[in-house]
């Protein structure tokens, strides 16, 4: 209840902050460029960031669960990586063009994040293992590849292609209008739902891979649907956003101390505060450096690092 009413207060609140902040008077007024203001930018932006960060979050949890590894998040699998491929891709092949009034950008990291995913399913399978270890490893292998890739496709790219290329890698929440918001609603909403359909396998896979295949779970399905949905879900996320990192690192860990680790209330809990974190980290990041914007994948990184640190060295529970 009370993620609940923060997440409402930051939905009313964070429209209004911003380089000019808006009162609610001018917001009042339809006809004024506040009013404008108000409704074709900083509340479509809001309303992104809340499904976004609610997105990597529960794709975080997820992966957390899946692998009983507590650095696990959409990065691991090399999922944001091949969509952050794919975009880089589209803006060196296909800057201009558009496909159903998504830009080739977003179309290429949605594909980008799908062939990743099955990539590293594959390689698992080829082995006959499909362990969370074993996918772990393909998934680091696969994310250091397409970070080589990027790197080339840029050093063969012109210089305003490269900062393109560079900017879209930030990841960002900027946005006119409620197209993107519209697009990504189902992905996440789908997404969500299919992981708290899961919510019993998951929380038997707590306990262990053994006790969780005793008690009649199929660990390869259970796998396979994990990543699947989480690849779409991320994917449609990267293609409107950008890659946006440890959101889903530190909203799991974050949370399994007040809320515990029934996934029934933990996969809402991280849906309800990644969305409010993200939104809010938005906030900081138009007056941290105004009138300038800082893009809000880097203020999550600086924040991630720091956390990254106290996991390893201090939390000893």
């Amino acid at each position: 209840m009370v993620l609940a009413v923060g997440w409402v207060l930051t939905l009313l609140l964070t429209p209004l902050v911003g380089s000019h902040p808006i009162s609610v008077g001018e917001v009042a007024s339809q006809e004024s460029t506040a009013a404008t203001i108000f409704w074709q930018l900083r509340m479509p932006r809001v309303l992104l960031g809340l499904l976004a960060g609610g997105a990597l979050a529960a794709a975080g949890l997820s992966y957390q669960t899946l692998f009983r590894n507590e650095l696990a998040e959409p990065y691991t699998l090399g999922v944001a990586v091949g969509a952050a491929l794919g975009a880089v891709l589209a803006i060196r092949f296909l800057e201009t063009a558009s496909i159903g009034g998504l830009p080739w950008i977003g179309v290429g990291s949605f594909l980008g994040a799908i062939a990743a995913s099955a990539v590293v399913f594959g390689l698992a399978n080829r082995r006959r293992e499909t362990g969370g270890s074993t996918l772990l490893l393909a998934g680091i292998a696969v994310s250091l590849s397409c970070g080589a890739m990027i790197l080339l496709v840029q050093y063969l790219s012109d210089f305003t292609q490269t900062f393109r290329m560079v900017r879209w890698t930030m990841g960002g929440l900027a946005v006119v209008g409620y197209r993107e918001v519209l697009w990504l609603a189902p992905w996440v909403l789908g997404g969500a739902a299919v992981l708290l359909w899961l919510r019993w396998d998951l929380n038997l896979l707590i306990s262990g891979e053994e006790i969780a295949a005793s008690r009649g779970v199929n660990l390869v399905r259970l796998r396979l649907q994990v990543l699947a949905v989480n690849s779409l879900m991320v994917g449609a996320l990267v293609a409107v956003t950008g890659p946006i990192g440890f959101v889903g690192l530190m909203i799991p860990h974050i949370l399994r101390r007040w809320v515990g680790h029934d996934h029934l209330v933990l996969l809402p809990a991280c849906l309800l505060a990644g969305g409010a974190f993200l939104t809010l980290c938005d906030a900081a990041a138009r007056v941290v450096l105004a009138p300038a914007e800082l893009p809000v994948g880097i203020l999550t990184a600086l924040l991630g690092g720091p956390f990254f640190l106290w996991l390893i060295l201090f939390d000893r529970r």
